[in-house]
């Protein structure tokens, strides 16, 4: 999928009609089913091909920066999950724990407690910063992803033909009547691309919120409000609203969708977990952190 960013973006051979139509039909495969839009002029088109290419290949570069942000993310947010399950388990077996000579210090392990309480809230909130970063990227790809279309600017007194990315014309459907910007694709192969791109890092992120509320929740039990903490829960000030422009919220059911595979039904309607995981639960949940999603679409 980001082997699209690197397409050589060179005008479509306009020589001849049979030809054209023969080659468009013979990839009717990859092209989207979407209405059919006005045509525009040959001399239009001319102009506008080489700035839909352009804004093409803006938006594709700015999709493969977010996906090394998103890497960048996840393996932080890896790193601190695992200090946070580290902390965790050390506090829960601190009394089984031989310290060896340490252990005729007085309160010792009191005092060592509570240094690792500490570290918990500091390693709660980086693995909480690292999520935000996570839905800060998917907001970007989303945007990116509606961002493809190149739609002539409405310009007075002036003979300069210039394009934006946001419509000003109703009639300006942004795409070129439909016609190929590179070779045989068109604008809305290209959005049908990156809509299928983005929804895999949005299926992704719904799995790491699941990981984080659980990992929040059950690592830090000593404090109610999150031991109380439940899937429709706010992690931070404002998740609802990124949310929702991930559309990665139900306005139904007032809360995030739940993680799913595409065309399988669950019938699970909430997210139940153990109030006092075991080492071994603890530790699955941290691997799960660093598991990647490979989605093959067959046609």
């Amino acid at each position: 999928m980001a082997d699209i960013a690197s397409l050589s973006l060179s005008s479509p051979s306009t020589s001849g009609t049979t030809s054209s139509t023969t080659t468009t039909h013979s990839y009717s495969c990859l092209q989207p089913q979407t209405p059919k839009t006005p045509e525009i002029s040959p001399s239009m088109l001319r102009l506008w091909r080489p700035q839909a290419q352009r804004n093409l290949r803006n938006q594709w570069s700015k999709l493969s920066s977010c996906r090394d942000q998103w890497r960048s993310s996840i393996a932080s947010g890896r790193s601190h999950a695992t200090s946070l399950v580290n902390s965790y388990l050390s506090i829960r077996y601190m009394d089984a724990m031989d310290l060896g000579v340490l252990d005729n210090m007085p309160n010792i392990r009191k005092k060592a407690c509570s240094k690792l309480l500490k570290q918990l809230e500091l390693q709660r909130n980086q693995l909480l910063s690292s999520y935000k970063a996570m839905v800060a990227v998917v907001i970007d790809m989303v945007t990116l992803s509606k961002s493809m279309r190149c739609f002539s600017k409405t310009t007075t007194g002036s003979a300069i033909v210039q394009y934006s990315m946001f419509s000003e014309n109703s009639n300006d459907t942004g795409d070129g009547g439909g016609a190929p910007v590179v070779t045989f694709l068109s604008v809305s192969a290209f959005e049908m691309l990156a809509e299928e791109l983005v929804e895999m890092f949005k299926q992704e992120l719904v799995l790491k919120r699941l990981l984080v509320v659980e990992l929040l929740s059950k690592s830090y039990p000593e404090l109610e409000q999150f031991n109380q903490l439940s899937w429709k829960d706010e992690l931070y000030h404002g998740e609802t609203n990124e949310s929702n422009m991930c559309n990665l919220y139900s306005k139904d059911t007032a809360e995030p969708f739940l993680p799913k595979i595409s065309g399988w039904q669950s019938k699970t309607l909430t997210v139940e977990s153990e109030k006092n995981p075991s080492h071994d639960v603890l530790q699955v949940s941290c691997q799960l952190s660093s598991v990647k999603f490979k989605v093959f679409y067959l046609s």
